[in-house]
């Protein structure tokens, strides 16, 4: 699996998406324009709908609710992290990410543009509130 970097500034849910279906962003973006998901929605960051029905029109299934996130450890091998959770007004905010223990071992998937390196390891600085559990097949 490879991150995909995403190139709308809040294009981290599509972005995340095409990193799970192994597809580039612009294909992802493509179907959820079909779907009627835009990047400019605050839906795709402050809900998990759209998410979700990206991810069925791939064929990744995903677990029907959020988990709280309790440690790195705990996770499953393959999951969707909320990050920088914060609310404005009464709406909670958050930055999609990837989490993936895979054969070179566990990094978490980040598709911000501005980073260096999207196959983090800095754990320590990431702050997930919540997750929901992927699987591939």
């Amino acid at each position: 699996m490879k991150p995909v970097v995403q190139l709308e500034r809040t294009g981290c849910g599509i972005a995340s998406v095409a990193a799970l279906a192994g597809v580039s962003y612009r294909e992802t973006q493509r179907v959820a324009n079909r779907l009627g998901i835009f990047a400019d929605d605050p839906k795709l960051w402050s809900e998990t709908g759209y998410v979700r029905r990206l991810l069925k029109e791939y064929g990744v299934r995903s677990a029907r609710t959020e988990v709280p996130f309790t440690s790195w450890e705990a996770l499953p091998n393959l999951a969707l992290l909320a990050i920088k959770w914060h609310k404005e007004g009464d709406r909670a905010f958050w930055h999609w990410v990837v989490f993936w223990r895979g054969p070179s071992g566990t990094v978490v998937l980040d598709s911000n543009r501005d980073l260096r390196n999207h196959e983090r390891t800095d754990f320590g600085r990431m702050r997930p509130t919540w997750f929901i559990p992927v699987d591939l097949r």
